[in-house]
């Protein structure tokens, strides 16, 4: 079964942009209603920046639109063209090669959005070297200038499960989000945040256990 990409961010950019009741944004993210409505009121996820899904395929204007005639319809997701990511073995990420050259994208656009992930947090989750990392960084790379950011998980070079752990490890790290208690993963929800944070983020920060 697809798997939205950033469920908060997506609603975010779905309150912020279309006519869609609250519980259709709810029912679409998988949040509650309460809460797109804590994001509509500004009460949650402030500065958050939303995740367009029409950009990214995960649904279309004429389906938006459907919904918005119908209060009662409910949003269907699109086929995703997201490549799928197996689970990765422990040690060494292989990268294949078709899609080695989507890696300094990859990089530039973890640099500009999470600044607060590290280096060597970049190069074990993209299989790449410090080198290059800081190249894009100082846009000393040789292709800087051709460089586009792009988002890692959407064009399949980790999976969202572990760009979204390295994300909360990296801000609980940096003290720009609340560090949740070591509970269960599929307990209750941590407190409101107003950084930029996935709920899933913080599931993965549990899960990890961060204190």
């Amino acid at each position: 079964m697809a798997q939205l990409l950033m469920p908060k961010a997506t609603a975010v950019w779905l309150v912020e942009n279309t006519a869609l009741s609250f519980e259709q944004i709810a029912d679409f993210c998988g949040l509650h209603s309460l809460e797109i409505q804590a994001i509509a009121d500004e009460e949650v996820s402030i500065g958050m920046r939303g995740l367009d899904p029409l950009g990214n395929g995960q649904i279309t204007m004429e389906e938006i639109e459907r919904c918005q005639a119908d209060p009662k319809a409910r949003l269907v997701m699109s086929i995703s063209k997201i490549p799928e990511v197996n689970k990765r073995p422990k040690g060494a990420r292989y990268t294949p090669v078709s899609k080695r050259q989507d890696r300094p994208n990859a990089i530039a656009w973890l640099v500009k959005n999470y600044p607060e992930v590290t280096d060597s947090q970049i190069g074990k989750l993209l299989g790449t070297t410090k080198p290059t990392i800081t190249a894009v960084r100082d846009k000393s790379h040789w292709n800087s200038a051709n460089h586009k950011p792009q988002n890692p998980a959407q064009i399949g070079l980790c999976s969202v499960a572990d760009l979204e752990k390295v994300i909360a490890i990296a801000r609980a790290k940096a003290g720009t989000t609340h560090a949740p208690r070591p509970i269960e993963f599929e307990t209750s929800e941590s407190e409101p945040m107003n950084a930029l944070v996935e709920a899933s983020i913080d599931a993965a920060f549990k899960k990890e256990g961060g204190n």
